[in-house]
Protein backbone atom coordinates (compact mmCIF):
# COMPACT_ATOMS: atom_id res chain seq x y z
CA UNK A 1 0.00 0.00 0.00
CA UNK A 2 1.36 3.40 -0.95
CA UNK A 3 0.05 6.54 0.69
CA UNK A 4 0.70 9.99 -0.76
CA UNK A 5 2.86 11.86 1.74
CA UNK A 6 1.06 14.66 3.62
CA UNK A 7 -2.32 13.87 2.00
CA UNK A 8 -3.94 12.80 5.29
CA UNK A 9 -3.09 11.15 8.56
CA UNK A 10 -3.85 7.44 8.75
CA UNK A 11 -4.03 6.11 12.31
CA UNK A 12 -3.61 2.54 11.11
CA UNK A 13 -0.83 2.73 8.51
CA UNK A 14 2.37 4.76 8.44
CA UNK A 15 3.47 6.70 5.34
CA UNK A 16 5.48 3.65 4.27
CA UNK A 17 2.31 1.53 4.23
CA UNK A 18 3.21 -0.63 7.22
CA UNK A 19 0.89 -1.08 10.16
CA UNK A 20 1.69 1.29 13.01
CA UNK A 21 3.22 -0.37 16.07
CA UNK A 22 0.37 0.73 18.33
CA UNK A 23 -2.26 -1.21 16.35
CA UNK A 24 -0.23 -4.21 15.15
CA UNK A 25 -1.72 -6.68 17.62
CA UNK A 26 -5.26 -5.48 16.91
CA UNK A 27 -4.51 -5.62 13.16
CA UNK A 28 -3.34 -9.24 13.48
CA UNK A 29 -6.51 -10.15 15.37
CA UNK A 30 -8.76 -8.32 12.90
CA UNK A 31 -7.12 -10.01 9.91
CA UNK A 32 -8.43 -13.34 11.27
CA UNK A 33 -11.99 -12.12 11.88
CA UNK A 34 -14.39 -12.55 8.96
CA UNK A 35 -16.13 -9.33 7.89
CA UNK A 36 -19.49 -11.05 8.50
CA UNK A 37 -18.49 -11.56 12.17
CA UNK A 38 -17.79 -7.84 12.52
CA UNK A 39 -21.19 -7.09 11.01
CA UNK A 40 -22.86 -9.53 13.42
CA UNK A 41 -21.02 -7.97 16.39
CA UNK A 42 -22.15 -4.54 15.20
CA UNK A 43 -25.77 -5.74 15.13
CA UNK A 44 -25.42 -7.29 18.61
CA UNK A 45 -24.00 -4.01 19.96
CA UNK A 46 -26.87 -2.07 18.38
CA UNK A 47 -29.44 -4.40 19.98
CA UNK A 48 -27.74 -4.16 23.37
CA UNK A 49 -27.52 -0.36 23.15
CA UNK A 50 -31.21 -0.13 22.27
CA UNK A 51 -32.19 -2.53 25.07
CA UNK A 52 -30.12 -0.58 27.64
CA UNK A 53 -31.33 2.79 26.35
CA UNK A 54 -27.91 4.00 25.19
CA UNK A 55 -29.53 6.44 22.80
CA UNK A 56 -30.04 10.13 22.28
CA UNK A 57 -32.76 12.23 20.69
CA UNK A 58 -32.04 14.66 17.89
CA UNK A 59 -34.07 17.74 18.78
CA UNK A 60 -34.95 20.59 16.47
CA UNK A 61 -36.34 18.34 13.79
CA UNK A 62 -40.00 17.54 13.32
CA UNK A 63 -39.56 13.85 13.94
CA UNK A 64 -37.17 14.25 16.95
CA UNK A 65 -35.93 10.73 16.38
CA UNK A 66 -34.13 8.56 18.89
CA UNK A 67 -30.72 7.43 17.69
CA UNK A 68 -28.08 5.06 18.95
CA UNK A 69 -24.87 6.45 20.38
CA UNK A 70 -22.25 6.11 17.62
CA UNK A 71 -20.14 3.08 18.42
CA UNK A 72 -17.42 1.27 16.52
CA UNK A 73 -16.68 -2.39 17.21
CA UNK A 74 -13.07 -1.68 16.24
CA UNK A 75 -11.62 0.46 19.04
CA UNK A 76 -9.63 3.63 18.55
CA UNK A 77 -6.19 2.99 20.01
CA UNK A 78 -4.11 5.59 21.86
CA UNK A 79 -0.71 5.14 23.43
CA UNK A 80 -0.06 6.38 26.97
CA UNK A 81 1.86 9.44 25.70
CA UNK A 82 -0.98 10.38 23.34
CA UNK A 83 -3.59 9.91 26.04
CA UNK A 84 -1.60 12.08 28.47
CA UNK A 85 -1.42 14.80 25.81
CA UNK A 86 -5.18 14.62 25.15
CA UNK A 87 -5.93 14.60 28.89
CA UNK A 88 -3.80 17.70 29.54
CA UNK A 89 -5.43 19.50 26.61
CA UNK A 90 -8.95 18.56 27.74
CA UNK A 91 -8.28 19.74 31.30
CA UNK A 92 -6.84 23.03 30.00
CA UNK A 93 -9.80 23.51 27.67
CA UNK A 94 -12.45 22.86 30.34
CA UNK A 95 -10.67 25.25 32.74
CA UNK A 96 -10.69 27.92 30.02
CA UNK A 97 -14.39 27.33 29.32
CA UNK A 98 -15.20 27.66 33.03
CA UNK A 99 -13.14 30.88 33.21
CA UNK A 100 -14.99 32.21 30.15
CA UNK A 101 -18.36 31.42 31.75
CA UNK A 102 -17.26 33.09 34.99
CA UNK A 103 -16.20 36.18 33.05
CA UNK A 104 -19.43 36.55 31.07
CA UNK A 105 -21.50 36.34 34.26
CA UNK A 106 -19.24 38.71 36.20
CA UNK A 107 -16.85 41.35 34.83
CA UNK A 108 -17.26 40.63 31.07
CA UNK A 109 -13.64 41.56 30.44
CA UNK A 110 -13.73 39.57 27.20
CA UNK A 111 -16.51 41.87 25.94
CA UNK A 112 -14.83 45.09 27.17
CA UNK A 113 -11.60 44.03 25.45
CA UNK A 114 -13.51 43.64 22.18
CA UNK A 115 -12.65 39.96 21.85
CA UNK A 116 -16.29 38.82 21.82
CA UNK A 117 -19.19 41.12 20.84
CA UNK A 118 -21.74 41.50 23.65
CA UNK A 119 -24.72 40.44 21.48
CA UNK A 120 -22.97 37.16 20.76
CA UNK A 121 -23.33 36.45 24.47
CA UNK A 122 -26.43 38.37 25.53
CA UNK A 123 -28.56 37.31 22.55
CA UNK A 124 -27.52 33.67 22.83
CA UNK A 125 -30.47 31.42 23.66
CA UNK A 126 -28.40 29.65 26.33
CA UNK A 127 -27.34 32.82 28.15
CA UNK A 128 -28.94 32.88 31.61
CA UNK A 129 -29.28 36.42 33.07
CA UNK A 130 -30.18 34.81 36.42
CA UNK A 131 -26.54 33.69 36.63
CA UNK A 132 -25.14 37.25 36.65
CA UNK A 133 -22.99 37.63 39.74
CA UNK A 134 -23.43 34.00 40.79
CA UNK A 135 -20.33 31.89 41.39
CA UNK A 136 -20.94 28.15 41.65
CA UNK A 137 -18.84 26.09 44.08
CA UNK A 138 -15.27 25.74 42.82
CA UNK A 139 -16.03 28.09 39.90
CA UNK A 140 -17.26 25.03 38.01
CA UNK A 141 -20.03 26.02 35.62
CA UNK A 142 -19.84 22.90 33.49
CA UNK A 143 -19.41 19.56 35.21
CA UNK A 144 -19.55 17.44 32.10
CA UNK A 145 -17.95 18.43 28.82
CA UNK A 146 -17.84 16.50 25.58
CA UNK A 147 -14.89 17.55 23.47
CA UNK A 148 -15.07 16.17 19.93
CA UNK A 149 -11.60 15.61 18.50
CA UNK A 150 -10.21 14.67 15.12
CA UNK A 151 -6.63 13.59 14.61
CA UNK A 152 -4.86 15.43 11.82
CA UNK A 153 -1.28 14.35 12.43
CA UNK A 154 0.99 12.10 14.45
CA UNK A 155 0.69 14.30 17.54
CA UNK A 156 -1.89 16.82 16.38
CA UNK A 157 -5.59 16.97 17.12
CA UNK A 158 -8.26 19.54 16.26
CA UNK A 159 -11.31 20.25 18.38
CA UNK A 160 -14.47 20.01 16.29
CA UNK A 161 -16.78 21.23 19.02
CA UNK A 162 -17.33 21.49 22.76
CA UNK A 163 -20.57 20.07 24.14
CA UNK A 164 -21.37 21.63 27.50
CA UNK A 165 -24.88 20.33 27.76
CA UNK A 166 -25.17 16.65 28.70
CA UNK A 167 -23.12 15.09 25.90
CA UNK A 168 -24.85 12.13 24.25
CA UNK A 169 -22.05 9.73 25.21
CA UNK A 170 -22.58 10.39 28.90
CA UNK A 171 -25.25 7.68 29.06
Amino acid sequence: MTVAKNSFYDEWYGVDGTTRELVRELDRWLSGVPVSDLGRRREEADLLFRRLGITFIVYGREEATERLIPFDVVPRVFGAEEWDFIERGAIQRVRAINQFLHDIYHDREIVRAGVVPSDLILANEFYQPQMIGFTPPGNIYTHISGIDLVRVGEKEFYVLEDNLRSPSGVS
